[in-house]
């Protein structure tokens, strides 16, 4: 069960309207490493998760990547309402617009639509926790990379805050990752074990 308070987790507010920068912000909400894939990830993981604690954080951490969601979408739209045909054609939108309109839809900044071939779930602890982890670091660059690009404060706020939850997501799945560590029967768990035989397996 969750509770929704309606606000934003982080507050836009953009005055002017960039439809190239919303271009490239659109990765974030559905592009490979975007939120979109974070949410479906983490809260479809923790189904098969047998610790409680790191199911837990894979709960925490995926409803919190809706929020980010949420945030991401409203930059987009901020970006983009009100723009005039003229604008939208200048600003190489037009092709979007001509499929959505102004809507928000989940796809990358290079209009590859959103794919849940982008994520796995493999129901082996260590296998997912992996996972997470490189898929915070690869969100992590993606913001980067979108800092690089843009410089509008106001635009740069927001993407600055979804970054550092980034640095925070991953510090926490290493958490997880140590506690499955500490659990699992050495015997079992083949990065301890330097009797099992790779070439037979």
């Amino acid at each position: 069960m969750w509770k929704y308070e309606k606000r934003l987790q982080y507050p836009v507010n953009i005055s002017k309207p960039n439809a190239k920068a919303a271009q490239i912000i659109m990765s974030q909400y559905g592009g490979p490493d975007g939120e979109l894939s974070a949410s479906m990830r983490y809260l479809s993981q923790r189904y098969s998760m047998k610790d409680r604690t790191i199911m837990g954080a894979l709960t925490d951490i995926g409803t919190e990547e809706l929020a980010h969601l949420e945030i991401v979408a409203t930059i987009i739209h901020q970006l983009t309402k009100d723009l005039t045909p003229e604008e939208l054609k200048a600003s190489g939108f037009d092709k979007y617009y001509v499929d959505h309109t102004l809507a928000i839809w989940p796809q990358a900044a290079a209009g590859i639509p959103f794919n849940a071939c982008e994520f796995q779930c493999k129901g082996d602890t260590i296998t997912d926790l992996y996972e997470d982890m490189a898929a915070e670091q690869k969100a992590r660059s993606t913001y980067e990379n979108i800092l690089r690009l843009i410089k509008d404060p106001e635009i740069c706020d927001p993407i600055r805050y979804l970054r550092e939850r980034e640095v925070v997501h991953f510090q926490r799945f290493g958490e997880c990752l140590r506690r499955a560590q500490d659990d699992l029967d050495s015997r079992n768990f083949y990065a301890f074990n330097p009797q099992i035989d790779t070439k037979r397996c």
